[in-house]
């Protein structure tokens, strides 16, 4: 938001602050300024509009003005002066629903010449980044930035009949706006229209077939208030925001509107000499029910503040800023809010210790410890939980990334989701991601083919949550991309399952998804629970390489953790070890072929370890394994580590198997 310091100084009395030591001020005092640029013989103001968002008052030089009278102790300058509009209106409004406009007021003027603004006033428009157009829109703009309260100005011949409607649209209904786009609307959508179309989207810009031109004669100047939720929903929906969208979009005060015709009337007979009002002012309003006053005990008030101030310096901040005080009890006050503040910003005593907080300096109030123990917070067994998941997939090499949980309808069908089954977006940032996801392999999909564009083999994990209409439930998935060796990466991942919950097995899956690859998909089992999946990406889902995934249940994996073990000391006696390579057909499951090795080795084996894998010419495949055997209460010999190892393959080849040796 821009502010003209010339501009400032029109609206405070003797105000001599230099720019820059007036924008430090506002920063202390009232709202972050972000510095001060040279425009011309101007110097400009940029404040931060985030911390402007709950003071609608703000976003207009008079309010600004207001504040800055307030911090030097200066008069405030109003630059509307009252004006009388006798006689009967020459048009009707009317308004469907006085909740999404509390307010419309109208005044009809004729013999207008449309031409360019005096020079200053285009100055004055530049100075805050608003384009000088003619000299009616300069004005309507020029109030906008003044009071905040925005206009506008309809070429009255373009109108149809004596009637302005403030109504929901219809559904389907269309119109072109000045920015020469086209809108299709529907009811959750507020117009303004004649009797016959809608000529304004409400509270955000006017329709291009009522606009003013050259030719203009007479017009129909608006000064509104409208429902800042409804218009942010609008603005938001049409993807359109404008100056006055911003203004409504924070709550404005309708009391303003009558101020805004005021300003505009004087600024209209300067700009535009022989112009004549026609009747009198139409003006519907519905006013909101009165705030009551708000008691502000002093004692409490310096209780919170940490320091005292003086009955009469509180009454001094709070009337520079317009609050009317009353004193009804001894060191008790009634403060009456301005109808400015009371839309959004001030309600309660706490918002009052607030005003005279900042005025006095936060720096004034000397620093106390607090005084609320220090206590250490509540453990959080999931988090705790997760943060090892994470440590141990890092130390495995796996990056963790983050991604955004909305994704798009294509998305959805990708991953063979039903859209019903989605949660959806009511004001989705973008149109692609109007769903929230419901696991998380879409966002480690779209992470491995575009780092597959820079990197030839990469392991990546995500922690986060799949989000169903029911439920949320965290999610831990991890992906291994090799753009030649892709044949380990199951192997790779299948590892990363057993570091997170020793004892699962990979068994084949019943069926498959589209995205997975048909011979190459297993459930990740842990005794009869299934605890998630271990797949390959479907060859046509990967711009070249391969890749594997594994998606676990965090909470399932979180439930199955095996509880501490004992301490067991170290064998006293060493181990012996050695390797059977195992011929098995295409088919053959590895998990089978190790269970019949563990059967057969007995109660000697210590530990058995899958090596590894080789295609042979005729399609078997060579499974290669580490078996461990030992006793707890001696070395085993030579003769009897030769028995086990003759007993498996004795039993091996019983089975069908056969034996590399």
């Amino acid at each position: 938001m821009k502010f003209s310091y010339n501009w400032l100084r029109d609206l405070v009395d003797q105000l001599d602050a230099p720019p820059h030591e007036l924008s430090q001020l506002i920063t202390i005092k009232t709202a972050e300024s972000e510095g001060v640029e040279q425009h011309g013989n101007d110097s400009v103001i940029e404040i931060d509009n985030k911390s402007l968002t709950h003071r609608p008052d703000l976003w207009g030089h008079y309010g600004m003005a207001r504040e800055v009278a307030a911090i030097l102790g200066r008069k405030l300058v109003d630059p509307v002066k009252p004006a009388q509009f006798p006689g009967a209106a020459p048009v009707r409004v009317s308004i469907e629903d006085h909740t999404l406009c509390p307010r419309y007021s109208a005044l009809v003027f004729e013999n207008v010449t449309v031409k360019p603004s005096p020079e200053w006033l285009q100055q004055r428009l530049e100075a805050v980044g608003l384009n000088p157009i003619n000299n009616i829109v300069d004005v309507t703009n020029y109030v906008l930035a003044e009071i905040a309260q925005p206009m506008h100005a309809f070429d009255a011949a373009k109108l149809l009949g004596d009637e302005i409607i403030v109504r929901s649209a219809r559904a389907g209904e269309t119109i072109k706006t000045l920015n020469e786009e086209s809108y299709t609307l529907d009811p959750s959508n507020l117009v303004i229209a004649d009797p016959s179309c809608a000529v304004a989207i409400a509270g955000i810009i006017g329709g291009a077939d009522s606009a003013i031109s050259d030719s203009t004669t007479r017009i129909v100047l608006e000064s509104a208030n409208f429902n800042a939720s409804s218009v942010r929903k609008t603005s938001s929906k049409l993807k359109l925001r404008t100056d006055a969208s911003m203004r409504f979009e924070k709550a404005q005060d309708p009391v303003n509107t009558i101020r805004g015709l005021e300003r505009a009337f004087a600024l209209l007979q300067e700009v535009s000499p022989g112009i004549r009002l026609v009747g009198g002012l139409a003006d519907n309003y519905r006013p909101a029910p009165v705030s009551p006053p708000v008691v502000l005990p002093l004692d409490w008030l310096d209780r919170k503040l940490g320091r005292a101030v003086p009955a009469e310096e509180v009454r001094r901040i709070l009337e520079s800023l317009e609050f009317r005080v009353e004193e009804i009890a001894p060191r008790v006050f009634s403060v009456f809010v301005p109808s400015w503040r009371v839309t959004k910003d001030v309600s309660i005593k706490d918002d009052l210790v607030e005003e005279v907080g900042r005025m006095i300096g936060y720096d004034s109030i000397p620093p106390v410890a607090p005084l609320t123990p220090a206590r250490v917070p509540p453990a959080s067994p999931e988090r705790e939980f997760h943060h090892r998941v994470r440590e141990m997939a890092a130390a495995q090499g796996f990056t963790e990334v983050h991604n955004y949980s909305f994704i798009s309808e294509e998305m959805a069908r990708v991953f063979s989701v039903d859209l019903s089954a989605h949660v959806q977006v009511s004001n989705p940032i973008a149109s692609d991601q109007n769903l929230l996801r419901t696991s998380l392999l879409p966002g480690i999909w779209k992470n491995i083919n575009d780092n597959a564009r820079h990197f030839d083999q990469f392991r990546l994990f995500e922690i986060g949550r799949a989000i169903h209409p029911d439920r949320e439930v965290p999610h831990f998935t991890a992906a291994f991309y090799a753009k030649d060796d892709g044949a380990a990466a199951l192997f790779e991942l299948k590892r990363l399952a057993e570091c997170l919950l020793p004892g699962v097995s990979i068994r084949p899956a019943g069926t498959t998804q589209s995205y997975e690859h048909p011979r190459r998909t297993g459930d990740v089992l842990h005794g009869e629970s299934n605890v998630g999946r271990l797949f390959e990406f479907h060859p046509r889902m990967i711009e070249g390489g391969r890749s594997a995934v594994l998606d676990l249940d965090l909470t399932r994996l979180m439930q199955l953790q095996p509880t501490p073990e004992r301490y067991q000391p170290l064998r006293r006696f060493p181990e012996s070890a050695f390797d059977l390579s195992v011929l098995a057909g295409p088919r053959a499951l590895i998990a089978d072929v190790q269970s019949a090795l563990e059967k057969l080795a007995g109660d000697g084996l210590l530990s058995i370890v899958f090596l590894r894998e080789f295609a042979l010419d005729d399609g078997a495949r060579s499974l290669s394994y580490r078996l461990t055997v030992g006793a707890p209460d001696r070395t085993l010999s030579a003769e009897e580590v030769g028995a086990v190892r003759s007993r498996i393959i004795d039993g091996m080849r019983s089975a069908g198997y056969e034996l590399r040796i």
